[in-house]
C-alpha cells in the first residue's frame, strides 16, 4: 500500500493505492490521523488505485469519518474500482460515506461546505 498526500484549495487529498487490509490498515490509520491532527478537517480519499479493501480497511475509513464528524469536518471518497465498490455496497458503506466518481466531482462536496447560505 502507498499513500500520497496533497493539499488542495480548502481540503486535503490522500491517494491510496494497493491493498488496504489487516497488514496495511494500521499504517493507513496512522497517516490519516497525522493529517487530521495536523489541522486537516476536510479530507478526500482518492481510492482509484486501491485494488482491495478488507474489513480492517473499512474500519479505518469509518473511524476517520467519525473523527472528522466530531470536528465538524467533511470526509469523502472518490474513484472506487468495481471490486472495492462491491465491498462498499455489500457492507452498506455506500450509504454512510459521500462518494464521488472522481476528484473533480468530490471537490463539490467541499465547496458546498464553505458556501454561504
Amino acid at each position: 500500500m502507498e499513500i500520497q498526500h496533497k493539499t488542495n484549495d480548502g481540503y486535503s487529498t490522500l491517494s491510496i493505492s494497493g491493498r488496504l487490509d489487516a497488514t496495511s490498515a494500521p499504517v493507513a490509520e496512522q497517516k490519516i490521523n497525522e493529517i487530521i491532527d495536523g489541522g486537516a478537517s476536510q479530507l478526500l480519499l482518492n481510492l482509484s488505485a486501491l485494488e482491495f479493501v478488507s474489513s480492517a480497511g473499512l474500519r479505518v475509513l469509518l473511524v476517520t469519518a467519525k473523527k472528522l464528524l466530531r470536528q465538524n469536518g467533511t470526509f469523502a471518497l472518490c474513484g472506487l474500482q468495481d471490486g472495492v465498490r462491491t465491498v462498499f455496497e455489500i457492507s452498506g458503506f455506500l450509504s454512510i460515506f459521500q462518494v464521488a466518481a472522481d476528484e473533480a466531482e468530490a471537490a463539490k462536496f467541499f465547496s458546498r461546505k464553505h458556501a454561504c447560505p
